[in-house]
């Protein structure tokens, strides 16, 4: 035990966790500052409720009305018509088709092999 007499007793540290410093949410489209009032979240990332929107029309999109593709929103019916267009998620959505991408590297592996 201490040598302390009560009255010297050791001061309590608190641990600086605890202090309550909320953290600075940015939204992901506008990278501005998000408020609790204005907070969404849809795919773990936060957006503020107006700047959630679809990326082909820009119409306001809520989280029962949007579909994601590879870190994209766009409301459903442009979603569908979209994939419809050529059918497949690459080229209706401004992508190489995966298949192109494997001709690429079959072109390659002839070229390099002995």
């Amino acid at each position: 035990m201490d040598n302390l007499s009560p009255s010297e007793e050791k001061p309590v540290q608190r641990s600086k966790s605890l202090s309550f410093k909320p953290q600075r949410e940015t939204c992901a489209s506008c990278e501005k500052t998000v408020y609790p009032m204005e907070r969404l979240v849809a795919n773990n990332l936060i957006f503020h409720t107006t700047c959630f929107c679809c990326k082909h029309c820009n119409t306001k999109l809520s989280l029962g009305t949007y579909a994601a593709l590879q870190g994209e929103f766009y409301c459903k019916p442009h979603f569908q018509q979209l994939f419809k267009s050529k059918g497949n998620y690459d080229e209706g959505f401004g992508r190489k088709q995966h298949k192109e991408l494997w001709a690429s590297k079959d072109a390659e592996s002839i070229t390099k092999s002995p």
